[in-house]
């Protein structure tokens, strides 16, 4: 889609997080509505994109589901770069990947775009007896950093579009910047 208006902005969005926390699950729920028990392990990134109708605008995610292993990491500032959005991920039964999730929030306010829109994901929210970090304790450490805080579920769907959607919104506050063409 090409910008022909100012009511319809291309995106480039970004997850970031662990191996295993359900990046490749909440773009597949999203683009496809479709939830694999089984989802392969991403190689490098994946690519994808998905339009959206928000309030009076039509907004076009270019979505970078990034490889969550670590022999992967170096190549996360070649998708970043640029980014209008990121949703960084963690898994809500994990609190190894809530902690590295903090740290590609660092990662991000160091050198990521300074009017990205970032988004705090707690995924898995279908597991709650297995749970091991509060959605109030993630809730907190968003708040404290700026994030956009939402627990989703890519399982069930709970929330998966919700939280593209709020990004969508938030763009109004930096709408305007390069980063929202």
């Amino acid at each position: 889609m090409a910008t022909t208006g100012h009511n319809n902005l291309n995106a480039k969005l970004v997850l970031l997080g662990d191996m295993g926390t359900g990046k490749s699950s909440l773009v597949m729920r999203f683009v496809k509505g479709q939830f694999l028990e089984f989802q392969e392990s991403t190689i490098g990134a994946a690519f994808f994109s998905q339009t959206l109708a928000v309030d009076d605008a039509t907004v076009k995610f270019e979505i970078w589901d990034t490889a969550g292993q670590e022999r992967y990491h170096s190549l996360a500032p070649m998708y970043y770069r640029g980014a209008a959005a990121a949703i960084i991920v963690y898994d809500i039964t994990s609190s190894e990947s809530f902690g590295r999730a903090k740290k590609w929030v660092q990662e991000l306010q160091k050198q990521g775009n300074p009017a990205m829109v970032m988004a705090f994901a707690g995924n898995k929210a279908d597991l709650e007896e297995k749970r091991k970090v509060t959605a109030e304790e993630a809730r907190v450490y968003a708040e404290e950093n700026g994030l956009f805080f939402m627990e989703t579920s890519a399982k069930t769907s709970v929330n998966v579009n919700d939280i593209f959607y709020e990004i969508g919104i938030l763009r109004d506050r930096i709408s305007g910047r390069s980063c929202w063409k």
